[in-house]
């Protein structure tokens, strides 16, 4: 039995590629070219850019902007004011020929208020602690910490 994805009435949805199960909360804006897989949970007033993949299953809480070049595989968590950059020398009105890539592999977790720097890859099952300002790839399975953010140990 298939459940239909639940957009909220005031959330502006433009892309066509929400998978089945999905749910995005209040005051969302999910531009046309995002795909977004079934089973997630996205939760009010979050942004969504055009080249951004979510896999399946994937929790995004409140406040999070996933810019373009952003790919979250399937059962991701991403805590509440996240921040991704994506950008390596951002001015405005000034955009690079290519925005640097992300990845969050399968089954990691991003803690609140973590920000993640562009073109990094945060290995499967990994977790990254609340505050944390991470700068280069993660392993997978490592929990990281800090301001930069360094290895802790397994996740």
């Amino acid at each position: 039995m298939s459940h239909p994805a639940f957009i909220h009435p005031s959330s502006d949805v433009q892309s066509q590629e929400i998978g089945e199960g999905t749910t995005i909360w209040q005051f969302c804006v999910v531009l046309a070219g995002a795909r977004v897989g079934s089973g997630c949970n996205i939760n009010a007033q979050c942004f969504i850019e055009n080249d951004v993949v979510v896999g399946n299953e994937v929790t995004v809480k409140c406040g999070v902007q996933l810019w373009d070049g952003i790919t979250l595989e399937d059962k991701v968590f991403i805590g509440p004011n996240v921040t991704f950059a994506n950008d390596k020398y951002p001015r405005s009105k000034q955009y690079p020929e290519a925005f640097q890539r992300t990845v969050v592999r399968r089954g990691a977790s991003i803690g609140a208020n973590a920000t993640i720097l562009g073109g990094i890859t945060i290995g499967e099952g990994a977790m990254i602690g609340a505050g944390s300002v991470v700068t280069r790839d993660v392993p997978a399975g490592e929990l990281w910490v800090g301001n930069p953010a360094r290895s802790r140990g397994p996740a």
